[in-house]
C-alpha cells in the first residue's frame, strides 16, 4: 500500500512547525501593528506622555522579532521570542505602572504570546505555562514602579483598548494553538484507525497476555479451533490439549524472564489442528508485565513436516534395505567369481597340459578381468557392511610395519609395469598398534593403487608411515596427476571419482570412500592435499599406538577383540 501524505509526515517532528510558523509569524506581525496603530491614533487624539509612548514601541518589538519565524523555525528560536515578550512586558509594565498604569491589558502579553508559541516539539503545552507564570513579572514590576513614583491620573481610553489588544491576543492565540491541537488531533485519530483496522485484519491472531496466560486484549483473525472467548475467559493453558501444557507453560514462564519464544500445541477443541504461538515480553511504563503473543494456524506446516518426517524414515528403511542386497548379492556374485578365478588360473598355469597360445591370452584376460571384478565387489561388500552397521574391525596388537610392506609388496609389481618409482619410508624400530591388520594392509593397498594408477611412467611413489604420540601417521603421496580444488570436497563419499572422462574410467570411485569409512571406524581422520597437475598426498592418522610396557605377554592366548561398526 503507499503511504498518503498524512503517513509521511506522522512521525516527521517539522511538520507540525511547517504549518504553524507562518500563521505564529502573522499573529506577532499583526500585533506589531495593531500596538503601532495603537501608539500612533493617542499620539494624535490626546498625545501620549512618554512613558506610555515608550511602552507601546517597547511591546511592538517582540512582534517583529517573531517574524523571524516565518523564514526560520526552532525550538531555541520560540524560547527567545518567548523570552523577549516576557522582557517587553515588565519594561512595559515598569514605565506604566503595570494594572494601575496607562497600559494595564499589556501585562497578559506573555500568556497570550505563551499560547501562540505553544508547540509539541517544545512539550506539552509549557509555553503556555510559562507565559501564565511569567505574568507575574510585569505585575511585580507594575507594583514596584507604583510604590517608586505613585500612581498617576490615567485616561480611562488608553487602558481599555490595551485590555482590548490582550484579550485579542490571546483570543487569537488560542484560536491558532486550536486549529493545530485539532489538526494534530485529527491525524492522531486517524492513525489510530489505520492502526486498529490493520490489527483486526491481519490474518493472525495477536493477543495481549497476563502473567497467568489470560488475555487481556485480542485482535485479527483467531486460527481454527482456539476460541478468543475462552482465552479471554479461562486462559491460554486451558485452551491447550493437555500434553502440551508443560511446554506452553514452559513457554510462557519463559517469555516473562525477557526472551522471544516459539512454541506449537494442539488445541483441546480440535486433536487434529495444530496451533503455532510466539511469545515475547510486554512492559509499559504504567502497566505490569505482561505478554504479547501472536498465534498462526500451524496445522498445514505441521502435516508438511510429518509428510518429511515420513519420507526420511522410508528413505533410510530403503536405503537400508539397499545395503542389505548389495551385501548379500555381493556375496552371491563373489562365489562363482572365485571359481571362475581359479579355472583361469589353472589355464594360464597349463596344469593338464599347453594350450593354443591364443586361447592362453584368453586365459590371462579372464583371470585379470575377474581379478578387477573381485576387488570391485570386495569394496562393495565392505562399504555395505558399514553403512548397515555389520561391519566388524578385529582388533589386535601387531606391528604396522607388517601390514604396510604387505600392501607394497602387492602394489610392487603394477608400478613396475607403469614404469612408476615406489618408495616406502618405514621406521627401523617396530610400530606396535592395535588395530584390524587386514583393515590398516586394504587402506595402504587402496591409497597406493590409487596413486600408481593416477602417476604416469617416470613418476614416483611415496608411502610414509610414523609414529606421533597417542596417533600412526600413513600417507602416501604422488607426482600424478592433481586433483581439482572443486573435486577434493567430493572425493572420500562413494563412487565419487575426480578428473575427466578418461580418468574416471581406471576406477570406480570406492577406493577412498573405503578408506575413509576404516579410518573413522577405527577413530581416525583422512584428509587430501593435492594440487591440479603436481601430484596428491593423503594423510590417515590414526589414535591406535600401544603404549610401551602395555602389550600382552602372550597375544596368542587370546582371541581378538572385534568392534562392531
Amino acid at each position: 500500500m503507499k503511504p498518503d501524505a498524512h503517513a509521511r509526515y506522522e512521525d516527521d517532528p517539522t511538520h507540525d512547525a511547517a504549518l504553524g510558523a507562518p500563521l505564529v509569524a502573522l499573529w506577532h506581525a499583526i500585533w506589531a501593528v495593531a500596538v503601532a496603530l495603537t501608539a500612533l491614533a493617542a499620539q494624535m487624539m490626546d498625545g501620549l506622555k512618554d512613558a506610555p509612548l515608550a511602552a507601546l514601541l517597547l511591546m511592538a518589538f517582540p512582534g517583529v522579532f517573531g517574524v523571524v519565524l516565518m523564514v526560520r523555525d526552532s525550538v531555541g528560536l520560540r524560547l527567545a521570542v518567548m523570552g523577549g515578550w516576557i522582557l517587553a512586558a515588565t519594561a512595559s509594565a515598569g514605565l506604566t505602572g503595570g494594572v494601575t498604569g496607562a497600559l494595564p491589558g499589556l501585562i497578559l502579553t506573555p500568556l497570550a504570546a505563551g499560547i501562540a508559541l505553544d508547540h509539541a516539539r517544545v512539550g506539552a503545552d509549557r509555553l503556555t505555562r510559562i507565559g501564565a507564570f511569567a505574568v507575574a513579572l510585569p505585575l511585580l514590576a507594575g507594583l514596584i514602579s507604583t510604590w517608586l513614583n505613585g500612581a498617576e491620573a490615567q485616561g480611562p481610553l488608553l487602558a481599555a483598548v490595551s485590555g482590548l489588544l490582550a484579550m485579542g491576543a490571546i483570543i487569537a492565540a488560542m484560536r491558532l494553538t486550536w486549529s493545530a491541537r485539532q489538526r494534530r488531533l485529527a491525524e492522531a485519530e486517524e492513525q489510530a484507525a489505520r492502526i486498529a483496522t490493520l490489527l483486526e485484519d491481519q490474518p493472525a491472531l495477536t493477543l495481549l497476555l497476563d502473567p497467568s496466560g489470560r488475555a487481556v486484549a485480542t485482535w485479527g483473525t483467531p486460527p481454527p479451533a482456539l476460541s478468543v472467548l475462552a482465552l479471554t475467559e479461562q486462559g491460554l493453558i486451558s485452551a491447550v490439549h493437555a500434553p502440551d501444557r508443560p511446554a506452553v507453560s514452559t513457554a510462557l514462564a519463559r517469555a516473562l524472564s525477557g526472551q522471544s519464544v516459539e512454541v506449537q500445541f494442539t488445541p483441546r477443541i480440535a486433536l487434529d489442528r495444530r496451533v503455532v504461538m510466539i511469545l515475547g515480553p510486554f512492559q509499559h511504563e504504567t502497566d505490569r508485565p505482561r505478554l504479547i503473543a501472536q498465534a498462526f494456524d500451524g496445522t498445514a506446516q505441521f502435516a508438511r513436516e510429518l509428510g518429511l518426517e515420513t519420507a526420511r524414515v522410508e528413505a533410510e528403511a530403503q536405503s537400508a534395505g539397499k545395503t542389505r542386497f548389495l551385501a548379500n548379492m555381493s556375496h552371491e556374485l563373489r562365489t562363482p567369481l572365485n571359481a571362475v578365478l581359479g579355472f583361469a588360473d589353472i589355464m594360464r598355469q597349463k596344469l593338464f597340459g599347453p594350450l593354443p597360445e591364443r586361447y592362453a591370452g584368453y586365459a590371462d584376460a579372464i583371470h585379470q578381468a575377474g581379478g578387477h571384478l573381485l576387488d570391485l565387489i570386495n569394496d562393495i561388500l565392505d562399504l555395505s557392511k558399514i553403512e548397515a552397521e555389520r561391519y566388524q574391525l578385529a582388533m589386535e596388537t601387531f606391528d604396522a610395519r607388517d601390514a604396510v610392506s604387505a600392501a607394497v609388496a602387492l602394489v610392487r609389481l603394477q608400478a613396475d609395469d607403469k614404469g612408476v618409482e615406489l618408495a616406502a619410508v618405514l621406521p627401523s624400530e617396530p610400530i606396535k598398534v592395535r588395530a584390524d591388520a587386514r583393515a590398516l594392509k586394504q587402506m595402504a593397498l587402496n591409497l597406493l593403487s590409487n596413486a600408481v594408477k593416477f602417476t604416469p611412467a617416470g613418476g614416483s611413489v611415496t608411502i610414509t608411515l610414523d609414529a606421533d604420540g597417542p596417533d600412526l601417521d600413513l600417507a602416501v603421496s604422488d607426482t600424478g596427476v592433481g586433483i581439482a580444488p572443486q573435486d577434493l570436497q567430493r572425493l572420500g563419499r562413494p563412487f565419487e571419482q575426480a578428473g575427466g572422462a578418461d580418468q574416471k574410467a581406471q576406477g570406480t570411485g570406492l577406493g577412498l570412500s573405503l578408506v575413509r569409512s576404516l579410518t573413522e571406524l577405527h577413530g581416525g581422520r583422512m584428509t587430501i592435499d593435492s594440487t591440479l597437475g603436481e601430484g596428491a598426498a593423503v594423510m590417515i592418522r590414526l589414535p591406535v599406538m600401544v603404549a610401551a610396557g602395555s602389550l600382552d605377554p602372550q597375544p596368542s592366548e587370546a582371541p581378538p577383540a572385534t568392534v562392531e561398526a
